[in-house]
């Protein structure tokens, strides 16, 4: 981008937020842009919807938030449907262009499908290349749109389109939540066999919907049911679920939902897996609390994701929890800082400490992540120019130490702070009086409630299961 990074822009992102609905009524382009809306945390990049209409898909995308995307004209001019699928992205593979948003449609002999897709597929070039061969052509760098490639290639050699469907799904490797709306007025949903991202199921008088996270679907006005297990095919026909079970190879090891999930990327108020978000971050600060113990004054809890495990942190320790910031929240993803001097202090355009509260104060300062330090430094220097005497660092993630192979954007293991520096040196860059992350194992009891087990590669450097190495249409 050529200027500083923002913090958001620091802090570790995801690749998208997914949603679909099969309603009895026309409301479903109204519902999925809601549904948007209430996932695009999980990715400001892009967003697109996808709605059946007549025996067509409509669709519009394009780069920027939700509601920069979809404009009143846009409401008038699509159907409004009664399935549509939308996706709010962040780009991990493919850059951030308009060819690169979803869903992608995909048309083949007998119909058209459009693809909403999170997570990320670890064999995604073999399967492009694979398909090449086959005569398929590409729009776009997006491994999503090899997904809905492949997923229309099964479906036009298998006796009918759920067998497809199982067969594209098998052959897919990595992380991937999946949304699929057919021109035939079909919505399907797949989760892969390891869990690694999270999707759910909500009911409504009007239907059905899978989304990301529960909130989106609380949003929108249907009643959480449960999530979409590891390996399990989802379909739903005229806003009635028609077809549901674990269809996919199973004889892959373990499930792995991406512990991040928990520390970061999720909204508070979804429940994932069994377990509630905020009640996983409150446990994770209760843990440090034990951990790493500290006199002082107040708590303060980094916004927006801290705060749950600063909560928690104060009710482990005994120190009142204060608001140590202001947060900003009518600035858009596209400011920029002319001089260096701007650069040093843009923290302060979104986070500007409360003096009141800090002034004269010690402080433990919570917050989910240390992934470069540069976001980190900034803040406590703020806090300290705002009279805190001092500032003890409490990190609810352990030190990131290895790149992700599913999605989420942890940088090359060389520029990674926990990498470069010891313990006291990161300390000392960040300019906290002392620091303290939860350990693997705190941050697995935190999360003990998760029917699923936890890929935890970026702290560890051990998958959830190996590498696989797979050939495709033997």
């Amino acid at each position: 981008m050529g200027m500083a990074k923002t913090m958001i822009e620091e802090k570790l992102r995801e690749e998208c937020g997914i949603f679909g609905c099969s309603l009895t009524t026309d409301e479903a382009v109204g519902i999925t842009y809601n549904s948007l809306l209430a996932l695009q945390h999980r990715g400001q990049e892009g967003a697109g919807i996808a709605v059946v209409d007549g025996g067509k898909i409509h669709s519009h995308k394009d780069v920027g938030l939700v509601s920069e995307v979809f404009s009143k004209k846009f409401f008038k001019k699509m159907p409004a449907g009664r399935i549509a699928v939308g996706h709010a992205r962040y780009s991990t593979t493919g850059g951030n262009v308009y060819e690169n948003c979803g869903p992608f449609t995909t048309e083949y002999l007998t119909g058209r499908i459009a693809t909403a897709h999170n997570g990320n597929i670890t064999n995604a070039q073999e399967l492009r290349h694979k398909l090449e061969t086959q005569g398929l052509s590409f729009n776009s760098t997006s491994d999503s749109e090899v997904i809905s490639s492949l997923l229309a290639f099964y479906i036009t050699r298998a006796d009918n389109a759920f067998e497809g469907l199982v067969m594209a799904a098998n052959d897919l490797e990595g992380a991937f939540s999946l949304v699929i709306a057919s021109s035939d007025n079909t919505l399907v949903a797949i989760r892969d066999p390891h869990g690694y991202r999270p999707l759910c199921i909500g009911r409504s008088e009007f239907g059905f919907a899978v989304a990301s996270e529960s909130c989106a679907l609380e949003a929108c006005g249907f009643e959480f049911i449960r999530d979409v297990l590891p390996g399990e095919v989802i379909i739903a026909e005229n806003g009635k679920l028609i077809k549901q079970g674990v269809k996919l190879n199973m004889t892959k090891e373990g499930s792995g939902l991406c512990i991040f999930e928990y520390v970061y990327f999720a909204r508070p108020d979804s429940i994932i897996d069994g377990l509630s978000v905020y009640e996983a971050r409150y446990s994770m600060g209760m843990i440090l609390a034990k951990e790493y113990p500290v006199l002082a004054d107040i708590v303060c809890g980094v916004p927006d994701s801290g705060l749950d495990a600063a909560h928690g942190y104060s009710e482990g320790s005994g120190l009142p929890l204060v608001p140590g910031f202001v947060k900003n929240r009518y600035i858009g993803r596209s400011f920029i800082y002319p001089t260096q001097s701007q650069r040093d202090d843009a923290v302060r355009l979104k986070l500007n400490p409360l003096t009141a509260s800090v002034k004269d104060k010690r402080i433990v300062l919570v917050d989910d992540s240390v992934v470069r330090g540069t976001t980190c430094e900034k803040i406590v220097r703020s806090l300290k120019k705002a009279g805190a005497k001092e500032v003890h660092l409490r990190i609810s993630s352990p030190p990131f130490r290895f790149s992700c192979h599913y999605g989420t954007d942890v940088d090359s293991a060389e520029n990674l702070i926990a990498n470069k520096m010891s313990l006291d040196e990161v300390r000392q860059k960040t300019g906290a009086d002392s620091l303290g992350y939860i350990s693997i194992e705190g941050l697995k009891k935190a999360c003990e409630k998760c029917t699923l087990s936890f890929c935890t590669e970026c702290f560890t450097g051990n998958l959830a299961h190996s590498l696989p190495s797979k050939h495709i249409f033997e």
